[in-house]
């Protein structure tokens, strides 16, 4: 009877002090996921299930005679249409005849047939850099990388700006708050809080060492401001934290999730307390990671989500949506694609890969909307009614 008593003793401290661990962990970190969540031995869904009402659409899908290698979506709405952007080539990623299209549709579901951008360049490539706009002026970023075989590998953005969506200015570069050019790459998601700041990163040169920036110009364009930012040991060329999104918090800190390329498979977090002037010095937190590009923001009545494949590996399958009431305790998650619906890959080249790549999101309407590209050539998105993910 007393051994009885002291395993059952035992067992009672044991949680005790797993419960201790998991509290601790969870209140030292930028934000925490459930970690019954996922349930990795459904690695098709991670036993996940779609949010209702969820709709994918197509919008280009490559033919024979079409550019095959397709990439980076990025949207923005501007004037009653709903803007996608993307670089494409004939075959391979970063091949030099990469170059940046955009397609735009009246409802999501359909759309034009792709324009250019940004055309090919004999000098280097051009990546999309995402949008942004202010009262009749939609702005497009291009991110341009000279000569693809200078060593470290890195590049710069500039902007071009349309009244209408057909006719375009010629580009012209981004400054910072000293009115100089700004070497280095923009990270896609450029959005902003709500007092106006515009917040997103730069790629710094030389090579890619990323750093949080912002701007209180509501166009985007100059005033860019660096914050500080102490980035992980990694190498000289490229920082360990790459391709950052961020979202804010109910008591308005702001969180920038990055890409981790130190293949812990888990989402890197950095916290900023006085609207992105200065940050914390990037933790690993316990959101699953497929190495790979994701986004994050806040719904309208605040709920904060992240999108990203959080295999945990290197599948980018599935694709999901996970959400948080405060920005602190992730608790919500629904799947966006799974490998369920993927259809085959139709064309080779070179990284080229399975799954549903790089995601970017937008609200529009009465929607979520999220982009990608699937198989790394047919771009698509997939909306969820707003409604439907809300956390109330």
């Amino acid at each position: 009877m007393m051994k009885i008593k002291f395993q059952i003793v035992m067992i009672l401290f044991f949680l005790i002090i797993m419960n201790s661990l998991h509290f601790s962990q969870k209140d030292s970190l930028p934000f925490y996921i459930d970690p019954s969540l996922f349930d990795a031995v459904q690695n098709k869904t991670l036993g996940l299930n779609y949010a209702e009402e969820s709709e994918t659409f197509t919008v280009f899908s490559p033919g024979e005679n079409d550019n095959k290698y397709n990439h980076g979506v990025v949207l923005f709405p501007f004037k009653n249409y709903l803007y996608a952007q993307w670089q494409t080539s004939a075959k391979d990623e970063d091949a030099e005849d990469t170059y940046v299209v955009f397609s735009k549709s009246k409802d999501g579901k359909n759309w034009t047939q792709p324009e250019i951008l940004a055309p090919k360049w004999n000098n280097g490539i051009y990546t999309s850099g995402g949008w942004w706009s202010y009262k009749d002026t939609l702005i497009a970023f291009i991110n341009v990388w000279p000569e693809q075989n200078n060593k470290p590998r890195g590049g710069y953005s500039v902007y071009a700006i349309s009244a209408d969506g057909i006719c375009w200015s010629e580009f012209k570069r981004l400054l910072d708050i000293n009115g100089e050019q700004i070497n280095g790459i923009i990270e896609q998601d450029v959005h902003s809080l709500p007092n106006g700041r515009i917040i997103t990163a730069f790629h710094e040169q030389p090579g890619l060492i990323v750093s949080p920036y912002f701007t209180d110009d509501p166009k985007g364009l100059t005033g860019w401001t660096k914050g500080k930012m102490n980035n992980l040991p990694y190498n000289d060329f490229i920082s360990r934290e790459i391709e950052p999104s961020w979202f804010y918090q109910s008591d308005g800190n702001i969180v920038m999730i990055f890409r981790d390329q130190a293949g812990s498979f888990k989402v890197l977090a950095s916290i900023s307390k006085d609207n992105g002037e200065t940050w914390t010095t990037p933790a690993i937190t316990n959101m699953p990671d497929s190495r790979a590009k994701q986004c994050a923001g806040n719904l309208p009545n605040g709920t904060a989500y992240m999108v990203n494949n959080p295999s945990g590996n290197k599948s980018r399958i599935p694709l999901t949506i996970t959400l948080s009431k405060e920005g602190k305790y992730f608790n919500k998650a629904f799947l966006l694609r799974s490998s369920k619906d993927l259809q085959p890959m139709k064309f080779e080249g070179k990284y080229k890969r399975e799954g549903f790549s790089y995601p970017k999101s937008v609200i529009w309407k009465e929607h979520l909307y999220v982009s990608y590209a699937t198989n790394k050539e047919d771009v698509e998105i997939t909306r969820i009614p707003i409604k439907n993910v809300e956390i109330k």
